[in-house]
């Protein structure tokens, strides 16, 4: 997220590098003719999705992109990451420098350019999401700062708050989760409070509750209460926990299956980035139908 803008504007950004994409059709049409041999690094993207809120607007405006790509376009060291031309690597002053070169979908519309992200606490710990242990999750940075220098779209520059965190599997998403719900709000001196709540396919329901301090210290917090919140265009359920349901501030990304949100805090008025993921509507036929409009496949050429 930025901050405010000369202008008014807001901006934010989300990006995630898959290897495996887990919400790849590509991917899923593959295990389900080749089983376990479908190799997760021939099915990799990197998925930018770039927000701008004009000043007076209350929604925002969305740049959209994720090719996936094939092995040949994959490119891994122990400090960097090369999916097709865009890069991630970790730079010996401890920041992760992202270079982006992607084409939006499924209008095409180039995202050029720099990100810069230093972490400010590395906890170093990850937690497991199932009882099995199959599924983990680590948050890298829970409090990073964040500059962007774009030049597509052409002079976009900003600055703001970021958080890094990884996920990774032994098996298919919707084979052991049937939906999550996720949420991180700033706190501003105080650290930052991460939400997740996973409900699996077999067995009981899990709720991470976490704050992390300045130091990188983690606190575990007993679970708040579940609020409701309004659902989607697409009729897809949203919740999280609070002690006082909070203002759905903005939904930024809506989906068949997935949703990303801004929620406000109704006490303080801070602002939380949440995400609600529906993986019985995943699979669906009709859903894996409708995603290679947003999720192009380029499997040939090196790095193109």
């Amino acid at each position: 997220m930025s901050e405010p803008q000369a202008d008014g504007s807001h901006y934010a950004l989300s990006l995630i590098a898959f290897i495996g994409s887990v919400f790849s059709p590509y991917y899923a049409w593959a295990r389900q003719r080749q089983g376990a041999a479908v190799r997760p690094a021939a099915h990799c993207a990197l998925n930018v999705s770039l927000y701008h809120r004009p000043a007076g607007r209350k929604a925002y405006r969305r740049l959209w992109a994720m090719t996936e790509r094939s092995e040949a376009q994959l490119r891994r060291r122990a400090d960097s990451l090369q999916i097709g031309p865009s890069r991630l690597r970790w730079a010996q002053d401890g920041s992760l420098q992202i270079s982006v070169d992607e084409w939006t979908a499924p209008w095409p519309q180039r995202l050029r350019g720099e990100i810069q992200l230093r972490p400010r606490v590395l906890p170093g710990q990850a937690f497991a999401l199932d009882a099995a242990g199959r599924h983990h999750w680590q948050p890298i940075s829970p409090r990073a700062d964040l500059a962007l220098d774009f030049e597509a779209p052409r002079g976009l520059r900003w600055q703001g708050q970021a958080y890094l965190d990884s996920n990774r599997g032994e098996r298919p998403l919707e084979d052991d989760f049937l939906s999550w719900q996720w949420s991180r709000r700033d706190l501003g001196a105080q650290g930052s409070r991460v939400l997740y709540d996973v409900q699996a396919c077999v067995g009981a329901r899990q709720t991470l509750a976490l704050d992390f301090d300045e130091h990188g210290g983690i606190q575990t917090r007993p679970a708040p209460p579940e609020c409701g919140l309004p659902g989607t265009a697409w009729g897809l359920a949203r919740s999280t926990r609070a002690d006082r349901t909070p203002v759905l501030a903005s939904t930024l990304e809506s989906g068949p299956f997935y949703s990303r949100s801004l929620l406000r805090d109704p006490i303080d008025g801070s602002l939380a980035v949440h995400e609600s993921l529906s993986l019985q509507r995943f699979r669906q036929p009709w859903v894996q139908a409708l995603l290679p409009f947003r999720m192009p496949r380029r499997s040939s050429g090196a790095w193109a």
